[in-house]
């Protein structure tokens, strides 16, 4: 039986983490907030990181728009406990990734741009 494009994203979020052990999460959201696939852990509420990840990306669009940066690629935001990044995941579409404090940067950023492309596909 084939998978719905829910299971299939949710498939393709599954694998980064296990991919990667310094991710702790991932969801890809839409542009108004809400959750399309997430692989999240229990505590984190899924809505509400939703929300604010599709907010967060918005302005910072608007943001380096006005002055004069590009295109968005990608939102980081490093916590005392870890980082969130958030990118675009096709047109309609971001992913928010969230990491360890521990986490190798560099690599995180190289699989979330290949998980990014690979969810445009399927969005």
């Amino acid at each position: 039986m084939a998978l719905t494009k829910q299971e299939q994203i949710t498939q393709v979020l599954k694998k980064l983490q296990t991919s990667t052990p310094d991710i702790e999460g991932a969801a890809v959201i839409s542009m108004d907030g809400l959750v399309i696939a997430s692989s999240l852990p229990s505590s984190v509420e899924e809505d509400r990181v939703s929300a604010m990840s599709a907010a967060l990306y918005g302005i910072g669009a608007r943001t380096a728009e006005e002055l004069e940066r590009g295109g968005v690629e990608q939102i980081y935001i490093k916590g005392g406990n870890g980082y969130m990044i958030i990118t675009q995941a096709g047109a309609e579409a971001v992913m928010a990734v969230i990491a360890n404090g521990k986490a190798k940067l560099g690599i995180i950023f190289l699989d979330i741009k290949r998980v990014a492309e690979e969810l445009s596909k399927l969005i």
